[in-house]
């Protein structure tokens, strides 16, 4: 697999993250530039934020959880060369989920579709991981 490949569900899914960064600035730079929330409220990480813009933080915040096991498995199989078909294409799958979730969580935010998707992404990684670790263990 070229490094392209490999690397380009990786960059879409920091390209999300970003993307929530900015939708939770916005949010919040808007609730406060309207007097509904007030800086003093907020300035110590008190909960005070408008529902719009804590679900974006919460989205944006989520992206550092189960992401982090999937960087850690591209940093590691790449430059090992065990990043294969199946890891390109479970990478892609598992991008996909956490849009699914990003994209549940931001709008209707309703738990189960949103709990499915992350499920779903949870599966895919899991999977990721078994196979990356059979692959070195058995020395495939």
């Amino acid at each position: 697999m070229s490094i392209q490949m490999v690397l380009l569900p990786v960059f879409i899914q920091i390209g999300l993250t970003f993307a929530l960064l900015f939708a939770m600035a916005t949010a919040r730079t808007s609730a406060l530039s309207s007097g509904e929330t007030k800086m003093r409220d907020v300035a110590l990480r008190e909960p005070s934020w408008p529902g719009r813009a804590t679900q974006f933080a919460n989205c944006f915040s989520n992206q550092f959880e189960l992401p982090v096991l999937f960087y850690i498995l591209i940093a590691i199989a790449l430059p090992l060369r065990h990043a294969d078909l199946f890891i390109v294409l479970m990478s892609w799958v598992f991008v996909v989920t956490r849009f699914a979730h990003a994209g549940v969580f931001v709008t209707s935010n309703d738990m189960r579709p949103r709990s499915l998707a992350w499920f779903a992404g949870v599966l895919v990684l899991a999977a990721m991981w078994l196979y990356f670790a059979l692959k070195i263990l058995l020395l495939i």
